[in-house]
């Protein structure tokens, strides 16, 4: 973000919590006073109204669309509606942005390093990532060695 600010590249940020969204751009001005953010978006809608929202991404045109819903929302939200924004680089960036508002902390470097991450996010909130990291990944695992080739 850093050198796109430099250059007025326009982003437009959809995140899924209401303070991070207000929080994390106040930050990212303060951090990248030229960075041009053309549009902020809360996730809170209902799927009655994903072509309104989709719509006023559009027209914002956006040449950066970074799209915080959890995994694998995000993931199926662009997937369905990526030609229609007409934006050339969307990319589902998950917590990132919680992390650039200060809500929540990244794991310690040893343990991004050996890829601990998830393991870090798991012991900070076990209720809610317990259903993703334990039921998902055994669920991984299981499809993983069924379709294996023999």
């Amino acid at each position: 973000m850093a050198s796109s600010g430099r250059k007025r590249v326009p982003y437009f940020f959809v995140w899924r919590k209401r303070r991070s969204c207000s929080h994390s751009k106040r930050k990212d001005r303060k951090k990248y006073p030229a960075i041009n953010i053309v549009g902020v978006r809360n996730g809170y809608f209902d799927e009655s109204e994903n072509q309104t929202i989709v719509k006023e991404i559009a027209s914002t045109k956006p040449d950066i669309l970074f799209v915080a819903f959890s995994s694998p929302m995000k993931e199926y939200w662009i997937s369905e509606h990526l030609l229609d924004l007409n934006v050339p680089f969307v990319m589902g960036v998950g917590g990132s942005f919680d992390v650039l508002a200060g809500k929540t902390k990244r794991a310690p470097r040893w343990m991004q390093k050996f890829g601990l991450e998830w393991f870090y996010r798991f012991i900070q909130e076990p209720r809610r990532m317990w259903k993703r990291y334990i039921v998902g990944n055994l669920k991984f695992v299981i499809y993983t060695y069924q379709t294996r080739e023999k």
